[in-house]
């Protein structure tokens, strides 16, 4: 079942607010309806963090471990399963050109998360925190890689994994 949540300001947005739209669908069923309230706000507060303004469109997906296996091998070439996966719409391929001259009021859209709900019961229990605690890592982290971050180089980690921690803290999801 997918479950469409919106900011509840639509429709009455100031210039300069930012609306976040998020498609969401738990594919597995698995989280409870405090966690699924969790990762709106969660993001919500991520995009306020990031000074976002607009509307924000995106889509976050829980899935289990074989579908995600099966998303990183169809479009990453990495025969496992992984914890987080983003595809980010902004992001250029070698051949792709950006779209120019669209009006300025049509929402921002940022792209597709999925995230592996055992993924995050394993890594929560590694870590030794809660699950709430690895799903909103999780949640962030591909929410920063969808606004452009990254961490391919040892500068570029040092500064997303930096935010991904002030934004966690900053929301009450400390590392135990």
């Amino acid at each position: 079942m997918k479950i469409r949540v919106i900011n509840d300001r639509q429709g009455k947005k100031k210039k300069g607010e930012k609306v976040l739209d998020l498609i969401f669908e738990d594919k597995t069923n698995g989280l409870s309806s405090k966690d699924k309230e969790m990762l709106h706000e969660l993001l919500d507060f991520a995009a306020d963090y990031l000074k976002l303004t607009g509307e924000i469109d995106l889509s976050l997906t829980i899935v289990n471990d074989a579908e995600i296996h099966e998303i990183n091998k169809t479009y990453r070439n990495i025969d496992r399963p992984t914890d987080v996966i983003s595809f980010a719409i902004e992001d250029l391929g070698e051949d792709e050109l950006a779209v120019m001259g669209l009006p300025e009021d049509m929402p921002r859209e940022l792209g597709d998360l999925f995230i592996s709900i055992d993924k995050t019961r394993e890594q929560a229990a590694d870590y030794g925190h809660s699950f709430e605690r690895e799903l909103g890592f999780l949640a962030v982290h591909g929410f920063l890689h969808l606004n452009g971050y990254d961490h391919l180089n040892e500068a570029d980690e040092k500064e997303m994994f930096g935010l991904q921690k002030e934004i966690l803290d900053a929301y009450g999801l400390k590392r135990a």
